[in-house]
């Protein structure tokens, strides 16, 4: 479109006692020629939007350059409709209320007498103008170099594809149904239900959370089995899974065969560099298949728009309790074969078939205090070994269960329940380290505690011992998914957690780092029958969001409502396979030759590949490398000799940029020397921008983003981290520049961190002033 620039600054809020508009005014109408540049008192007031709609009308605006708050606020005042550009310039948080509006000068006058004498007088500071001036020049420059995006729109579907059975699986197809989504539901096994199929009966679910309640997974199987809505797939797997949100196509199989479908594992390296070495081709054994490539579609496959993952888990593996007598002793079993046995009917000994009157329960049976040799010991562990223990009073009146524990976790409304077992007089809990377990001629158990509540050590004679294994998300062995993607089948990164789906747990609890896929119950935590419901219907309404969302052509988490999406100059493309290789989300696959091949709905907007790219080849209509170079040039730096030194700062928007503005809001004052410039993602950032900047004159770079590594917050999960590796090439770059290293720092910041940004500002302005100004100033 053709544009029309219209620059409108407020001057409440203390940004016209603090500035001076129309100095400001000047920078828009002398310096950029903008045609129509207009202050206000209120911008965001009924007078002031009233401005500039009657301008959008009269005159033809439709690029809006707003000079005011922070654009984390208003943003529903200063929205003027999707044909419209609007830049937010942050002149309140980040200028007038995060530094001093004047400062104290010497000036030498002459008295009465004509004697020259030093008087300190008050002026407005000329830095914070400066740094007013030049937000106005970012933000003009920006608002030019953007364009409105176009949303990425196809023949989508909204069916639901779920995969599990068990009770988290049918609740979250029966919870999509009932909105009105067609479902299919896929079970490998050849019923229903899952493990919670196999209680006897389950942890309470509602008030007053005392005593245990019946299994209600045969009411959920009659309800899906009856709906409308749903599909039922059993004795089902997936061979493989393509595509994207909205259109992902996926290809069932029989369960535990194999067939051409299944997706093939990922390249190795030397394939990826082509170094692997020419043979002929080797002809596979007869019963193996050849499976088809990642690009190859399968015109059989059914098409969905998301998927909700509720694979559930599998019992962990007690052989390493040997030390407790598993697998020596038969009358040694884990809490899955007892809840088995008791779904059957009364608790009795595996050994011979007697009644098990009095039953031992061990809690962290690993050998290490803390748990940290079994990551599976939890809340719900903990509340198993209480239901079973009332299983042996229900059975018998003279029964007697003992739990022996290192850690009691039973988390908020749920401490009633511990309360209700605790005044049971038939189970005794304490606390104590479990020695040893051996067994007598009877086939009788004694049970050796050490260090108990009461401070003695006690050996106790049981019929039988259960050791609490707790349950592995299917997904630490499995990739259950089976996506033919790039980087592989599988969710990423499963080793730092021990199996369960990574995501951003405080944002966004229910992602996967793949775009449309969902997951929920014990494949993201371990759960309770009752907390996997809840967690299914969560799920159930994220995948309905991300479908409404991919359908408007629009992003999902946490870029929700952005329309843009990444395109690709392919003309220059070297097939370096950086951008598929980085991309955290999967969203690019590559043909045999290494060129990207894009899926616009898979993409979160995060700008990793463009940061990623060394031909500047991918961008968006919104966010491009040339326009953040520019918006770097755009930057007023004085001369040498004006002793004034200049920092850019590119700020993460999603922690980083909310924590600059409580800084603000608080009125915690630091440098003026310093720009700061937003950005999608620390990931996006291409080191082309750092060269313009040291090239500009710039005195140093600072790179603000969120915390990275194992319990990382970046809400793009690999962004900051990806950056900080990159730092490698920005030293090269600086060294070929004969510049110190030192002039690029990348820090981190959680968003409730605040308080700390005066200190990180101040201190990399001291560095920078240590080694001076930058030597390229004025070229």
């Amino acid at each position: 479109m053709e544009k029309k620039l219209g620059v409108y600054i407020c001057g409440g809020c203390s940004i016209g006692e603090g500035l001076d508009l129309e100095k400001l005014s000047l920078v828009a109408t002398k310096e950029y020629k903008v045609p129509i540049c207009k202050t206000h008192p209120a911008l965001c007031g009924e007078e002031g939007v009233s401005l500039i709609n009657q301008d959008i009308e009269t005159e033809g605006v439709n690029t809006i350059v707003i000079a005011a708050c922070s654009g984390r606020v208003k943003y529903d005042v200063f929205d003027f409709g999707p044909s419209n550009i609007v830049e937010r310039v942050n002149v309140r948080e980040q200028v007038v209320w995060s530094h001093d509006w004047t400062k104290q000068v010497q000036v030498k006058t002459k008295d009465a007498e004509g004697k020259e004498e030093v008087k300190a007088e008050t002026k407005p500071n000329e830095d914070t103008q400066m740094l007013g001036e030049d937000y106005i020049r970012m933000g003009i420059v920006k608002a030019n170099k953007t364009s409105l995006p176009e949303p990425f729109l196809e023949e989508f579907t909204k069916n639901i594809l779920v995969i599990g059975g068990g009770i988290t699986g049918l609740t979250a197809a029966i919870e999509a149904a009932n909105t009105g989504y067609d479902v299919t539901i896929v079970e490998k096994n050849s019923q229903l239900g899952g493990y919670a199929a196999r209680q006897r009966k389950q942890i309470p679910t509602k008030a007053p959370y005392s005593e245990l309640e019946p299994a209600n997974i045969q009411e959920k199987i009659k309800e899906i089995s009856n709906h409308p809505r749903i599909t039922i797939k059993t004795g089902t797997e997936i061979a493989r899974i393509s595509g994207a949100p909205g259109m992902f196509d996926v290809s069932f199989k029989q369960a535990g065969t194999k067939t051409k479908w299944d997706v093939p594992p990922p390249r190795k390296k030397e394939e990826e560099t082509g170094e692997a070495k020419t043979e002929e081709p080797v002809e596979l054994p007869a019963d193996q298949i050849k499976c088809e490539d990642i690009l190859t579609k399968d015109t059989d496959a059914e098409r969905f728009g998301v998927v909700v993952v509720a694979a559930g888990g599998r019992p962990a593996d007690p052989s390493e309790f040997e030390h407790l007598g598993y697998g020596k002793f038969a009358n040694v079993i884990t809490n899955v074969m007892m809840e088995d046995a008791a779904a059957k009917g009364k608790i009795i000994r595996p050994s011979d078939g007697k009644e098990a009157r009095t039953v031992a329960f061990i809690q962290s049976p690993g050998l290490n205090g803390d748990d940290s040799d079994f990551p599976y010991c939890s809340s719900v562990t903990s509340m198993i070994s209480l239901k079973q223990a009332k299983y042996v009073r229900e059975d018998y009146t003279d029964g007697k269960a003992f739990i022996f524990y290192k850690h009691m976790r039973t988390p908020g409304v749920y401490e009633n329940f511990y309360k209700s077992m605790q005044n049971d007089e038939g189970i005794f809990l304490t606390r104590g380290e479990v020695k040893g377990v051996t067994e007598n001629a009877d086939k009788s158990l004694t049970v050796e505690v050490d260090d108990t509540m009461i401070g003695e050590n006690i050996a106790v004679n049981v019929d039988m011992v259960v050791l609490a294994t707790g349950m592995v998300p299917e997904t630490r062995f499995d990739p259950v998914i089976n996506l033919a993607y790039r980087q592989g089948p599988a969710f990423k990164d499963l080793e730092l957690f021990d199996g369960y789906c990574d995501s951003n747990y405080i944002c966004f609890p229910y992602e996967t780092r793949r775009t449309g896929v969902y997951t929920a119950g014990n494949v993201r935590q371990t759960m309770t029958n009752g907390e996997c419901i809840e967690d299914a219907t969560g799920a159930a309404l994220k995948a309905i969001q991300c479908l409404e969302s991919t359908n408007r052509g629009m992003a999902v988490h946490p870029r929700s409502g952005d329309t843009s999406f990444p395109e690709f100059f392919f003309q220059r493309c070297t097939q370096c396979k950086r951008c598929t290789e980085e991309c955290p989300f999967g969203a690019l696959d590559d043909d045999e030759k290494g060129t990207p091949k894009p899926n616009p709905t898979r993409c979160r907007r995060c700008g990793t590949c463009m940061g990623a790219c060394p031909e500047r080849i991918i961008s968006f209509k919104n966010y491009h490398v040339d326009m953040i170079g520019s918006m770097v040039k755009a930057i007023n730096v004085p001369d040498e000799d004006e002793e004034k030194y200049r920092i850019v700062a590119f700020v993460c928007e999603n922690d980083a940029g909310p924590a600059l503005d409580m800084a603000g809001l608080n009125k915690l004052k630091f440098s003026a020397d310093i720009r700061f410039i937003p950005v999608r993602c620390l990931g996006s950032v291409n080191t082309i921008w750092i060269a313009d900047a040291m090239s500009k004159g710039m005195d140093g770079v600072l790179l603000i983003g969120c915390k990275y590594g194992d319990d990382y917050q970046c809400h793009f999960v690999k962004g900051s981290e990806l950056c900080n590796k990159r730092m490698d090439n920005v030293a090269e770059t600086l060294g070929k520049l004969r510049l110190e290293p030192v002039r690029v720092q990348q820090v981190q910041f959680s968003i409730d961190e605040y308080n700390k940004i005066p200190e990180v500002i101040d201190k990399f302005v001291k560095v920078i002033e240590g080694v001076g100004f930058n030597p390229m100033k004025g070229f």
